[in-house]
């Protein structure tokens, strides 16, 4: 199998006039290359300004107006570009104490994110405040592993997508972290957690499958890994046969770069996770040969502040 380690580069930390030079990848002859970027967050926790400049580790950083020119950069770059969140979008900043997650999700719909998944905070208004709130919503929201019959979210967030890029069909699902003792339970009312484990094995097998997507992702709110059992983007990686790639949230893990881990049956699952609060975009980059067969080329996270957008 082509060895993606090859590819993965450094953490880039740079402008966004960095990224204009271009990706290099190695063309394979005789064959068409279909090229896919997907840009990921999570964990934004409400942080719609940047972190203020008072001499802080993350002062000027973030902010929706240097996130949105750093995303409409790559964009103008790459025509072939997803985007998603991980969850945690709200609580955090009086944004959200005024606003109960209108402002989050409206600069989330103006940005043109193509789905995300639900964190704990995202019930942190009840369940009844996250479902009003959906009508500011122009991208899909997916969760598995929820089961919200009964509830004032029923019917209105999907176990998964199937989104079409370049000729490509991409799935995707989310995966939500257990609720009970993490979320007040009048917040999340008649929700039903289910084992994520067994949503992932099912959802991913059936959209690898029975839909024949040529990518499979997952954004999951699990966490990225603990020291104990508990379950984390990791184990679904270890225990999966039909995921490509885990865009994570939960734990703030700054990874340096995306970690590769053999799945199930040896092939290669991709994780990332750029932290929390806005401060880095996730940037994947994946080429597909004339037979669809993914090749990650490039990886980079670039922090967001006035100077990516001059």
């Amino acid at each position: 199998m082509y060895n993606r380690r090859r590819f993965i580069k450094d953490i880039a930390i740079g402008s966004a006039m960095a990224l204009a030079g271009g990706f290099p990848y190695e063309s394979l002859a005789g064959e068409r290359i279909r090229k896919l970027t997907i840009l990921h967050t999570n964990d934004v926790h409400s942080r719609l300004e940047p972190f203020p400049e008072d001499g802080g580790k993350f002062a000027g950083m973030g902010g929706v107006a240097a996130r949105s020119a750093l995303i409409n950069h790559i964009r103008q770059q790459e025509r072939h570009v997803l985007l998603f969140d991980a969850g945690d979008m709200w609580q955090g900043t009086p944004f959200f104490n005024m606003y109960k997650g209108e402002p989050e999700f409206r600069a989330m719909s103006a940005m043109g994110y193509d789905a995300c998944t639900m964190g704990n905070h995202d019930f942190d208004a009840g369940i009844d405040g996250f479902a009003m709130q959906l009508m500011h919503v122009h991208f899909p929201v997916t969760v598995s592993n929820y089961d919200f019959s009964g509830t004032s979210l029923e019917g209105k967030t999907h176990r998964y997508k199937i989104l079409k890029k370049n000729g490509l069909r991409i799935g995707v699902f989310g995966l939500g972290i257990e609720l009970e003792g993490l979320v007040a339970a009048s917040a999340y009312g008649k929700t039903k957690y289910q084992e994520p484990l067994a949503s992932a094995k099912e959802v991913s097998e059936y959209l690898k499958k029975r839909q024949r997507c040529d990518l499979v992702i997952c954004l999951s709110h699990l966490g990225y890994e603990y020291a104990s059992h508990k379950i984390s983007d990791k184990i679904i990686a270890k225990e999966t046969e039909y995921i490509d790639l885990i865009i994570g949230g939960h734990t703030h893990t700054f990874l340096d770069q995306p970690e590769i881990i053999k799945n199930k049956i040896g092939k290669e699952t991709i994780i990332n996770q750029v932290g929390w609060g806005g401060i880095k975009l996730g940037r994947i980059d994946f080429e597909f040969s004339s037979k669809k067969s993914s090749k990650l080329f490039n990886a980079q996270s670039v922090i967001a502040t006035k100077q990516t957008i001059g």
